[in-house]
Parts: structure tokens; sequence; C-alpha cells
């Protein structure tokens, strides 16, 4: 029988990194959408990336999503590439809207054009639920975004649903918390935390600068979460499905597990920065994901603690490592 075969946007990205993985142990030929870059990163694919096919391909070009789709004619479609990172969302409004709004609609037509039997994954984000109707959020829940990266992937959301409507593709949207690993980029809070607790438990500076403290995040590890987005695509009917722990902490919870780990006092080390501070907040996001247990079978496995003692363990070593080689 022939090998499946999965496109993947944003494959260089944490979640494409853990998809990639994921869908190569399964026996799927992976097909990686680039941006043409002289800095590419492989960094959190160098174990894999021999045995991944690349193609050239950007969400704001609508040729090269035809031809990225036409040259690996997937069975499944992973739409993970976006402007992530979300307090640069304020200071880049219209690029964030036109990689993580408009880039989900060219790569729909691009797929509806060429490969419109394909699955297609979207990936969808707590931060559209922003100032929450109600706590836990689920499938149901009214969105109420409070970013320009909320907007633009409520924006992602809807048209993957008209997709859906209005063409009978199999289109769904995993609606994913907050999901961290080692591979974190360094700009998000987990990873910030981790690092700076590694980086002062080696000497390597003394202070860790922090927005607010009391915001809460419900946080997963995404090596769970990108099980999901593959258990999405595999119903007769597409749904989309909430993923998320349904436990919230606190920034605050996340330095004491972090630097308690490492062994250290973090109200010696830690300072409010307000210049870090986002000009809206949102207000708690909890996820209700019993609908994805129900209906396909998911369930986080690695829980809070653990997955912070993880980080902190891993970005030990990876200083360690660079000291190494200094």
């Amino acid at each position: 029988m022939a090998k499946k075969r999965a496109l993947i946007t944003g494959i260089t990205g944490q979640d494409g990194s853990y998809l990639a993985e994921f869908l190569l142990g399964k026996g799927y030929e992976v097909f990686g959408l680039l941006r043409r870059s002289s800095t590419t990163s492989f960094e959190r694919l160098q174990h894999i990336q021999h045995r991944i096919h690349t193609i050239s391909g950007d969400l704001l070009d609508q040729n090269s999503l035809l031809e990225a789709v036409r040259t690996a004619q997937p069975d499944e479609v992973y739409n993970l590439a976006a402007q992530s990172f979300v307090p640069t969302s304020w200071s880049q409004p219209v690029l964030t809207a036109e990689f993580t709004a408009l880039g989900v609609t060219r790569l729909l037509e691009a797929v509806r054009v060429t490969r419109p039997e394909a699955r297609v994954y979207q990936a969808s984000s707590s931060e559209m639920f922003g100032k929450a109707q109600e706590v836990p959020q689920n499938e149901q829940t009214p969105f109420h975004p409070r970013s320009p990266y909320g907007v633009a992937k409520v924006y992602g959301h809807w048209i993957t649903v008209n997709y859906r409507e209005s063409y009978g593709m199999y289109t769904c949207s995993g609606i994913l918390f907050n999901h961290e690993s080692p591979r974190r980029g360094l700009e998000f809070v987990t990873r910030k935390v981790t690092h700076g607790a590694a980086r002062i438990k080696l000497g390597l500076s003394d202070k860790l600068k922090l927005g607010n403290l009391d915001a809460k995040r419900d946080w997963g590890f995404a090596g769970d979460y990108v099980k999901a987005m593959w258990l999405m695509l595999q119903p007769d009917t597409p749904e989309d499905y909430v993923i998320a722990t349904g436990v919230t902490h606190t920034v605050r919870d996340l330095v004491e597990v972090a630097f308690s780990h490492a062994g250290l006092p973090w109200e010696q080390h830690v300072v409010t920065d307000p210049s870090l501070i986002r000009p809206a907040e949102v207000d708690i996001l909890r996820g209700d994901w019993r609908k994805a247990e129900r209906e396909i079978g998911w369930r986080p496995e690695i829980d809070f603690e653990e997955l912070i003692r993880m980080m902190v363990d891993a970005d030990l070593r990876l200083l360690k490592s660079q000291q190494g080689r200094g």
C-alpha cells in the first residue's frame, strides 16, 4: 500500500517538528513548506531532516502554494505556519493579518483547486477567546479576541469552516491552548522563564525581567498536542476541537516551578518590567477538552509541573553544551 503523504506548513517551528516526527513514526511521507530564506533554521529538525522533502513556498504567494500542493499531492495538509508571537502582532498587525488570516485562505484555495480530496488541519488558537465569555471555553464559546493575532486567527478559523460548508472539503480546526516544550522559541514566556532560570543557575545572569505575573494560561505539552492534530483528520466527518489540559496556572506558578527545580529562590532574581505587559490582556483561558476525548480519544499526558521541569533540564543541558563549545 502506498504511503500516506502529508504537507506541513511551519515545519521548522515547535509544532511542525513534533508533528513531522509523529507522522514519520506513522509511516507517512512528509513534505515541509519552507519560505525562501538565506537563514532557514533546521535546528528542531536536524535529527529527521534527511527524511523530509522540503518544498519552497510562502503563505503570502498564491502561485507558490498551488505549486507546492501539486508537487506534494498530499492526503493531509497541516497549516501550522503563522506570525505566532502575540506581542509582535501589535507592532506588525498588517503582516500578522497577511500570514495568519489571508495565508489560510490562500492555502485552502490552493488545496481546493489542485487537491480537493485532501484533508486539511488549521491551527486555531485559544487567543481567539480573548475576553472569554465563559470559563472553561469549549467549541461553542463565542470569540472575543484581544490582539491582532487573535483577530487574525478568528478569520483563519471561520474561513476554514466556510470552505468545509461551501465546498464540502474535509477541513477542521484545532483550537489549541498554549502548548510548550524545550523547542519553544526564547521569546515565549515559558521558555523565557526556563531558559532564564537555567542561565541564573549556571551564573550566566542574575535577573529575569517579566511582565504580568498574574496572567493565567492553560499550558500543555506540544508533543501531546500534535497527536490531536492527526487524530482530527482520521474520522469520516470533519469537526473542530478544543485541545487543552483544563488546568490554569499563573506566570508566577510557572516561575515558582522552574526556579524551584533549578534550586533557586525566584524572588531574588525575578523583576517586573511594565514595558512587557500587553496593551490588552486576555482573561482566564482554560479549555474544556471533553469533546476531543469523547470523539477522537485524545487526552493530555504530560502535566504542567512535569513539562516545566523537562524544559528547565533541557535548557541546562543546552547552556552547558554551549559553554563546553565555548
